[in-house]
């Protein structure tokens, strides 16, 4: 049998194992009075873009958990995080309020405060057990903050374990922050798998080359990985007749750490994977192109248990959506506003690089408050991660650098680490991975003024500090709580180390990216 067949036979026995099964819970559901609360079940990944999942059509890697939910429930064409960054991703999620509203929780590696309600918090006092394995909201300090368990509740080793420690028929929310496909990565992991590096679509912002392909595939092992964990935990609920009355939801924080992509307000920093399964609330195979901000995750959770959405959220309801009642409204869910703020602590000075974005369904515009600091990071390591430390260290990070004098490796570079114009523009169609600005070009004048004019409405109606004062230091002067990585990178050394390898049909054979001059 070939290796397709088997994964397509042990996909098809995944699936029947996850068939319908009955939930025990005894108490009440206001949406259906017939049924007992939801339980929630959160699965996020650290670093995970869109269309990386096999139901989106990519080739390459396996996702047979996704694909399940989004065949059985709902498929999300256009969910994006509030931030393409871990921390203020994660607390514009918890808190239904976009990053520039949390105060120091903006920032990566910062302070939570406690004060913004939480909607964990709030399932947890009206009578659900929360908790949570792995990561939840960070990196940063909560306990600063006046948490005394991470905001995403409290920690678990398993989700077995959390189940035990739940009283018989209380209804539960659980998350589960896996690590993947965060880096580092074990290289040539994706290939001992037998993926096939040919198959890999690289993005127009990555220089096409085997080592960067076999980066991808080290990428997609962990997608895969954390594909499975998901299918482990779905299977305990099926086991113990859970799965019919609980909502999943299987997404990720913020883009892939690749060059142009996490940190970045382009489409492969913020635009996410999203599937929710709700059995006999959802219909089988829905596809929902409305635009959905991760800020929309707390009002919907709490509808559906039935607990009033505080005034503070930001986010609405996606149970109308689910629902099939409202779909495609083109006044309301046509479009999401993006941000970010200080990343890593990677500018001589502590500074940010501020950002703010409007998406719609043809047009990303993009405003730089900063646009003569460096993107990326300085050149040398301030206090993180070594050279341009915005950017994961990486092969793919490494030979852009390397290549930055040679006719095809220029425009790479820039796009990955030049400094930008303090608008951008573009036009989705045309350019779907985000590296054409016509910005300047007078064409689309009147286009960008009234993408300005709605972004700048959005700032002042959402109390965004950045309205009234473009360059505040705000974000510059928040406590960065790590003190790592200070030390600069030898690119010429991490380049002459990487081996990957090539499927010769029978076995591998060992390669580089580094050639020496005198071979």
């Amino acid at each position: 049998m070939t290796e397709n067949y088997i994964y397509r036979l042990s996909a098809i026995i995944f699936l029947i194992f996850l068939g319908a099964c009955t939930d025990r819970n005894t108490t009440s559901n206001p949406t259906h009075p017939e049924q007992p609360p939801p339980n929630i079940v959160f699965f996020i990944a650290d670093d995970w873009s869109y269309p990386h999942a096999g139901v989106y059509g990519d080739e390459t890697v396996r996702t047979p958990t996704f694909d399940f939910l989004a065949k059985e429930g709902a498929l999300f064409n256009n969910a994006f995080c509030a931030s393409p960054s871990c921390s203020p991703s994660r607390a514009s999620i918890l808190t239904s309020r976009y990053p520039h509203q949390l105060e120091s929780a903006g920032n990566l590696w910062s302070v939570f405060p406690k004060k913004f309600p939480n909607w964990v918090s709030i399932l947890e006092s009206n009578g659900y057990h929360t908790g949570k394995s792995r990561k939840g909201w960070g990196p940063g300090d909560y306990e600063a903050g006046g948490y005394t368990n991470n905001p995403a509740g409290k920690d678990y080793p398993d989700f077995r374990t959390f189940l035990d420690s739940r009283d018989q028929g209380q209804p539960f929310f659980y998350w589960f922050g896996s690590i993947d496909p965060h880096r580092d990565y074990e290289t040539n992991t994706g290939i001992k798998t037998g993926m096939d590096p040919a198959s890999v679509e690289v993005p127009a912002f990555l220089p096409d080359t085997p080592c960067v392909r076999n980066d991808m595939l080290d990428y997609y092992f962990e997608v895969e990985r954390f594909d499975r964990e998901y299918g482990n935990i779905m299977r305990i609920l099926r086991t113990r007749g859970l799965l019919e009355n609980t909502i999943l939801v299987m997404t990720s924080d913020n883009g892939m750490p690749f060059p142009r992509a996490k940190a970045n307000l382009y489409d492969y920093g913020t635009r996410m994977p999203l599937a929710i399964y709700w059995t006999s609330h959802i219909k089988q195979n829905s596809t929902i192109n409305d635009f959905v901000n991760f800020v929309d995750f707390g009002p919907t959770f709490l509808e559906a248990a039935g607990i009033s959405v505080p005034d503070e959220f930001e986010g609405k309801s996606l149970i109308s959506l689910l629902n099939n009642s409202k779909m495609n409204d083109s006044n309301e869910r046509n479009h999401v506003f993006l941000e970010r703020e200080r990343h890593a602590n990677v500018r001589k000075g502590n500074l940010s690089y501020p950002s703010r974005a409007i998406r719609t369904g043809e047009y990303l515009y993009i405003r730089n408050f900063e646009h003569e600091r460096w993107p990326a990071g300085d050149s040398l390591v301030h206090q993180s991660v070594g050279q341009y430390g915005d950017v994961d260290n990486s092969i793919s990070k490494f030979l852009i650098l390397a290549n930055r004098d040679d006719p095809e490796g220029q425009q790479l570079h820039k796009l990955a680490f030049d400094k930008r114009p303090e608008e951008e523009l573009y036009i989705l169609a045309n350019d779907p991975y985000n590296v054409k600005n016509v910005a300047a070009n007078k064409k689309y004048g009147r286009l960008k003024d009234s993408l300005r004019t709605e972004l700048t409405n959005w700032m002042n109606t959402t109390g965004d500090l950045r309205a009234t004062q473009p360059k505040t230091t705000y974000w510059d002067e928040v406590l960065y709580t790590p003190d790592y990585q200070r030390q600069n990178f030898n690119l010429d050394e991490e380049i002459k180390n990487y081996s990957m390898l090539l499927n010769n049909g029978s076995d591998f054979e060992k390669s580089g990216c580094y050639i020496p001059e005198n071979e």
